[in-house]
Formats: structure tokens, sequence, C-alpha cells
């Protein structure tokens, strides 16, 4: 029996130093948000092909959503393409048949890039959504009130850092 313990002690510490590290490397990329009327959170974000855009970050909305505006700048470029058409619930109650896209890409904040991000196209000219199809891809995630900020664990890239290992390429 003490042979099998000094065994697993070893093993059990292992262990644990693997969780810490696995818990320090997980929520990693703050990004601050903005409120506004007091209970929607915004945070700034880039669609490629499209630009800058205020995303409303919405944890009851399955799809990240961007409007026909938006999609028709990405169509122009050419980094959009149809999925499939979706039946979804509105916070409302009503049924609408909504296209989804295929987005090259989107980052959120300055931190965070994801690839290939799938989006719902909502007609007119509706703010685009933050849905969990996307915090879900960079998720484990935190939802902070207090500051308002989310924080992420996954992100394929970051743009900034993108920017700087190009720069240090040019530079050799």
């Amino acid at each position: 029996m003490r042979r099998f313990i000094r065994f697993l002690t070893p093993l059990l510490a292992g262990l644990c130093v693997a969780a810490a590290a696995a818990a320090d490397d997980e929520f990693n990329t703050p990004i601050d948000m903005r409120i506004k009327g007091g209970s929607t959170f915004y945070v700034s974000g880039q669609i490629a092909g499209a630009g800058a855009v205020e995303l409303m970050v919405d944890t009851g909305s399955g799809y990240m959503t961007i409007n026909e505006e938006i999609l028709e700048n990405l169509r122009v470029g050419g980094q959009v393409r149809f999925l499939r058409t979706l039946r979804g619930r509105l916070a409302n109650g009503n049924e609408l048949n909504v296209p989804v896209y295929l987005l090259e890409s989107v980052s959120i904040g300055d931190a965070c890039e994801l690839h290939d991000v799938e989006a719902a196209v909502f007609p007119g000219k509706t703010r685009p959504i933050l849905g969990l199809n996307v915090l879900q891809r960079a998720g484990p995630f935190i939802f902070s009130f207090e500051p308002p900020r989310l924080v992420l664990s996954k992100c394929d890239a970051t743009p900034n850092a993108r920017t700087a290992d190009l720069a240090a390429l040019e530079a050799k």
C-alpha cells in the first residue's frame, strides 16, 4: 500500500500543477464593454470586408447577427458565403426565416479575432449582435458587470499580434 501511495502522490501533484496551468491560460483576453440604456452591453468589433461595428452582446441570441446593409458590403468584397436558411424565433416570440452566411473573420475588441464565423442576416438596419455561437467559440467566457467586461479564453489570433509578427518578419 505504501508503494502505491508513493507512486500516486507525485502523479496527483503533477495533475494539480497541470490543472492550475490550464486555468491560467483561460480567461486571458479582456474586452471592455460599454453600457447603453442601463442594461444593454456593447463591444467594438471589426467584420472583415465591412469595417468597424458596434456589437451588442446578447447571451440570449443563438447566433451572431448582421443586417442587410453589412451583408451587401461583404458581398461586394466577396468576403461572405451563403450557408443555409434558418428558422429563428425572435425575442417577441415571432418566427422568421433568416439566411445564415459564413463571414471571413470577426474581431472582438482589439484583442480577439475569429475566422469563419456564422452570422444570421436580419432585415433592414438592425443592430449587429454578438451571439452565443461566437461567444462559445471564444469561451469559456466571463461576462462581468463591474467593471463591464467580457473576458474570453480562445481566440484564433489577435489582430495586434499578427501585425507585430508581420513587422518582425519584414525587419529581417
